[in-house]
């Protein structure tokens, strides 16, 4: 689970946005150290999730690494490795995993990115504004294996994943 890889890391607070079956995510949740951020407009699509989970981020923080729950694979050490990496990089706005040549999730969004990201609209994700970056403003993480770029939606994407090769691809 995200979450869980999330806290295994050293990113710190990990909030996890809420929407769409709200109740049974933060059931799944009991137990875990993390908050919770609401987003009543959850069915307009990823940036209003995005808009409340930077919104509920701490005024102190340099940036948030934004994981998305369909997505098990991600591992601990690559959320830190993101960190490491951007924090070390100086002007970096964003970090992101890449595995050969497709860049892949989570990312990392730098505080300067945080009000771009907030005008974001509908089911649009940071993809635009990290790609709109130039080399020494991105971070790329070379990422240990697809999971970077695997997401679950469907049953048949669970199976696929499953299979001998699916997550390696």
């Amino acid at each position: 689970m995200a979450a869980e890889a999330a806290l295994a890391s050293r990113a710190r607070p990990v909030i996890v946005v809420t929407g769409h079956a709200r109740n049974a995510v933060e059931a799944a949740l009991a137990g875990l150290d993390v908050e919770t951020a609401y987003n009543p407009e959850y069915s307009t699509g990823l940036a209003s999730s995005l808009r409340v989970g930077l919104s509920a981020m701490p005024a102190d923080v340099a940036g948030a690494l934004v994981l998305l729950g369909d997505m098990p694979w991600i591992d601990r050490r690559l959320i830190d490795a993101m960190i490491d990496a951007f924090l070390a990089k100086e002007g970096a706005l964003a970090a992101a995993p890449i595995r050969g040549s497709r860049r892949g999730n989570p990312v990392l969004l730098g505080r300067g990115l945080f009000e771009a990201a907030a005008r974001l609209q509908g089911d649009e994700g940071a993809r635009r504004l990290i790609g709109a970056l130039s080399a020494s403003e991105l971070v790329e993480v070379e990422a240990p294996d697809a999971g970077v770029t695997i997401d679950i939606d469907t049953p048949a994407d669970l199976a696929a994943a499953r299979r001998p090769g699916g997550r390696d691809g």
